[in-house]
């Protein structure tokens, strides 16, 4: 049996959340043999994020990344695995006791248009939410409301037009509204700028991280814009097929990537000046089928550097400088 090592911390402080070898399985439906198939959508992952930081997790689609983020939300029930919020165990609370708890940590999704309901009001889909913060007084509603939606950036005059009167931008703005509404210690944002214009992505982006110091709000950004995430988080999560592969420092994961995928991740990024494009060739094939995985490395069907030992043996997680670990059967 593999032995478990533990993810280094964000910071010196002690964790806000921590995730220890999480797994989800989603069983679909049985085929003409009467088999079902296992989609291994998460498989042993463990991260950290402490209070005030923020933690990018990137990959490829249909690597992990947003079922992660549900499985600590509970939108989705983990197969094994622990989540902790703030020294509380998310998957030992009752559904009563976890009402209560995920107030704490509100998730900001991709599209802004599909979250907000078209037939809502900005007024009451604050108004919805506030009613649910029992540390809010009905008759001070209102000027909550009010308050939450110029704190990001949009006006009272806001509050009884709907969601297709108002830009992506905007839209994403008062989604980010709804979720500060809760008081909550922990944002999850997946994708949250990905239906952008590039301008209005640098807003966003510049009020989120306004929020997070003026808040002191701990973020896990999931994204595959590696630009953005490269000048908005503290730690980096780099997931392939399920697996985590590499997890350290932001800086220092930029600077020396040490995992073959995210050194071809990081080089994927486009580059402004053509004097500096990379002479590497493109990462060949596609994502292997989570419902059969490969054996060994996951990543050793595509890897330019793959040895023999990859497709027989799954690399242990290791550090390989401080604060930085990665697995894989090169850094051996």
């Amino acid at each position: 049996m593999q032995a478990v090592v533990q993810p280094p911390p964000t910071n010196q402080g002690a964790p806000l959340l921590e995730v220890r070898n999480l797994v989800k399985y989603f069983v679909v439906k049985r085929n003409l043999l009467g088999h079902d198939h296992v989609v291994h959508a998460v498989d042993d992952v463990s991260l950290s994020v402490s209070k005030g930081h923020t933690l990018g997790l990137v990959g490829e689609s249909g690597s992990g990344k947003t079922t992660i983020g549900r499985c600590i939300l509970r939108l989705v029930e983990p197969t094994s695995g622990s989540i902790t919020l703030d020294e509380v165990n998310l998957l030992a609370l009752s559904p009563h006791e976890l009402r209560l708890h995920r107030q704490k940590m509100q998730m900001v999704f991709q599209d802004p248009a599909d979250s907000l309901n078209p037939r809502f009001t900005t007024r009451r889909t604050l108004f919805d939410a506030l009613k649910h913060n029992r540390r809010v007084p009905r008759k001070e509603i209102n000027d909550r409301a009010v308050a939450i939606l110029e704190h990001v950036g949009m006006d009272a005059s806001d509050l009884d037009k709907f969601p297709h009167q108002f830009s992506g931008g905007q839209q994403q703005r008062i989604a980010v509204a709804r979720a500060l509404v809760f008081e909550p210690i922990l944002l999850l944002l997946d994708e949250p700028t990905a239906s952008l214009d590039v301008s209005v992505k640098s807003q966003v982006m510049a009020l989120l991280r306004n929020l997070q110091q003026e808040m002191q709000l701990s973020y896990i950004l999931i994204s595959h814009d590696l630009s953005s995430v490269k000048h908005t988080a503290d730690h980096l999560a780099v997931m392939y097929l399920g697996k985590l592969v590499e997890i350290g420092d932001a800086r220092a994961v930029f600077a020396r990537p040490r995992h073959p995928y995210t050194i071809e991740l990081i080089d994927a990024v486009p580059v402004p000046d053509p004097q500096k494009r990379s002479r590497r060739p493109a990462l060949a094939g596609e994502v292997p089928s989570p419902v059969n995985p490969p054996t060994g490395c996951r990543f050793h069907t595509r890897c330019p550097q793959r040895m023999d030992v990859c497709s027989r043996e799954i690399p242990a997680m290791r550090e390989v400088a401080p604060r930085h670990m990665a697995a894989c059967h090169l850094l051996e």
